[in-house]
């Protein structure tokens, strides 16, 4: 099996992972996983589509994160990871719908508008 290529993209972050058959390794911008995402909550959310595929140390990824911050890079990534475990088996197609995880969150910052300071904040009304 040939390495397989995914993106993944969470609010303004873009995940690329590159996932191949192996021991288990994960770098993160060349970075160790653990390195780079700190919070256990964090690594539990990102590893979840392993998890379901009982593939925890059965695949390498080498991933490329870029934009957002990092709550966003952890959910392109595990977008990514999710639909490279889609390539190698596709009866798992079922039970990662179920969890959510093939579905793309398309929530982004709402963009400020003109005449005021943000996005809904309005400058203060003065009457006199």
């Amino acid at each position: 099996m040939s390495a397989i290529i995914a993106t993944g993209r969470r609010k303004t972050s873009i995940a690329r992972i590159k996932m191949s058959k192996g021991s288990g390794a994960f770098k993160v911008n060349g970075k160790d996983f653990i390195d780079y995402f700190p919070s256990l909550s964090m690594q539990n959310t990102i590893l979840r589509p392993l998890e379901i595929a009982n593939a925890v140390h059965g695949f390498d990824l080498d991933a490329k994160t870029s934009g957002g911050g990092i709550n966003g890079q952890a959910g392109a990534l595990r977008l990514a990871i999710s639909r490279a475990i889609l390539e190698t088996d596709a009866e798992l197609r079922s039970s990662l719908r179920e969890e959510g995880l093939l579905t793309r969150d398309s929530r982004m910052k709402e963009r400020k508008k003109p005449g005021q300071p943000g996005a809904r904040k309005r400058f203060q009304f003065s009457k006199r």
